[in-house]
């Protein structure tokens, strides 16, 4: 069987909507210092390569972006961000004697901790499709019923934006995707400190 190969174009200013999965989609990031290392190393990844991070929401088996990869390549940032988690967390699991789901998720005598490929990922193209994006990834905890309302999950970019009251409904951006770009994802470091603290 022929198995078809995607190239994904990646262009500088593209806003992108992104989503990756936990091996087989199973639930390996259910743990609180799971999401929290990941965000840990989410910071790091936005500090260290320049991307533009909107909205972002971590789940018990998959993390959803939006995201503007200004500096490296997003398919780079994205390795990078996915191997430092794994490779920490994998460790820890045989630190721990998890050799049963260790060898669960192994493909080849090796265990993979996310899904492999890139993910899904699609290009933004309107502020609507914008703000639809933005309000599906701050309300997905509460449509699989982990919290009632979206400020309660810990793991995402909701609690950046109920500290702005004029962007929660996205009518900051009338003029289109050209102001989407003044917003970094985080205030300063006090928010990225409140982010994996709260």
């Amino acid at each position: 069987m022929h198995e078809k190969k995607f190239r994904r174009w990646e262009r500088p200013l593209d806003m992108r909507f992104i989503t990756f999965s936990a091996y087989d989609r199973r639930p390996l990031l259910k743990n609180a210092r799971i999401m929290d290392l990941f965000v840990e190393h989410l910071i790091e990844a936005r500090r260290r390569h320049g991307f533009k991070l909107y909205a972002w929401v971590v789940m018990p088996e998959h993390v959803h972006m939006i995201i503007r990869a200004d500096g490296s390549a997003w398919s780079h940032v994205a390795q990078v961000l996915k191997t430092n988690t794994s490779k920490k967390v994998l460790a820890r699991w045989r630190e721990i004697g998890l050799e049963g789901l260790l060898a669960e998720i192994s493909v080849r005598g090796r265990p993979r901790f996310w899904q492999h490929g890139g993910g899904f990922d699609r290009m933004i193209r309107d502020t609507d499709e914008f703000c639809r994006e933005v309000r599906y990834i701050h309300e997905n905890p509460v449509e699989r019923g982990l919290v009632t309302v979206p400020q309660d999950w810990r793991w995402s970019s909701v609690h950046w934006w109920r500290r702005q009251p004029a962007v929660l409904e996205c009518d900051w951006a009338p003029g289109g995707a050209e102001r989407w770009g003044t917003w970094t994802g985080f205030v300063d470091a006090r928010e990225e400190d409140t982010i994996t603290k709260t």
